[in-house]
């Protein structure tokens, strides 16, 4: 059983049923917001390999001994993007200070929850790194995870928002306008290890598969860049 976050599903069925057609394994997964994972971990619930979204819950579930940290790999890494309904793609330079407030007009930005989850905290971290979160965090339309995020812009609930780009490229309904400079927010990393309390003989095997050459091509695939190449 893999725990993911929701933001890797695409790209991860794909994997997983490589996965399953070369291991003869069968393989369940549950995908959800890092923390939200983590929670479920800690009272208990159960799982043989935790893919989060960030350090940040990684380093958390490592802390409550929930994963098992030598196991650990740093396996990829996404972009940080704005994106708006497709038709209304003007590119933004995004820099000090530029002008999202404007950009929203009464409108409002699409983020997951800015203090707790990954993509949402990047976000934050950008834009106070820029200098515009305090004209734009009165304006946050929050949604539950990243792809809730994506839905409130493809519905045109939300006039702007704040993705990963390789969640932007699942829907033709919006249109990245920019790119966050990758020094406005900490590095994104997606961690995967073994869940410390997991018994099943097959959690190895799979874990290996996932950080595989076969399995970095399908990440590659489908946008991600990969970080590690071994276990």
């Amino acid at each position: 059983m893999i725990l993911a976050a929701a933001t890797l599903k695409n790209a991860l069925d794909l994997v997983v049923r490589a996965a399953e057609a070369k291991l003869h394994v069968p393989i369940v997964t549950v995908y959800g917001p890092s923390p939200i994972l983590v929670k479920q971990l800690e009272n208990g619930a159960p799982g043989d390999i935790f893919f989060s979204a960030d350090s940040d819950w990684m380093d958390n579930a490592i802390a409550h001994k929930l994963v098992d940290p030598a196991s650990r790999v740093d396996l990829l890494s996404s972009r940080l993007v704005l994106v708006a309904p497709a038709g209304q793609a003007q590119q933004v330079a995004i820099t000090p200070g530029f002008p999202l407030k404007r950009l929203l007009g009464t409108g409002r930005l699409a983020m997951c929850d800015p203090m707790m989850m990954p993509a949402g905290r990047y976000g934050r971290a950008a834009l106070q790194q820029l200098d515009v979160w305090n004209n734009v965090k009165g304006h946050v339309a929050v949604a539950e995870d990243v792809l809730g995020a994506l839905v409130l812009v493809l519905r045109r609930e939300a006039a702007l928002g704040i993705v990963f780009d390789t969640d932007a490229r699942l829907d033709r309904g919006v249109s990245i306008i920019g790119t966050f400079p990758s020094d406005s927010h900490p590095p994104i990393v997606y961690p995967v290890a073994e869940v410390a309390s997991g018994r099943n003989p097959n959690t190895r095997p799979v874990l290996e598969f996932i950080v595989s050459a076969e399995s970095r091509a399908i990440f590659q695939g489908e946008g991600y860049t990969v970080l590690s190449s071994s276990h």
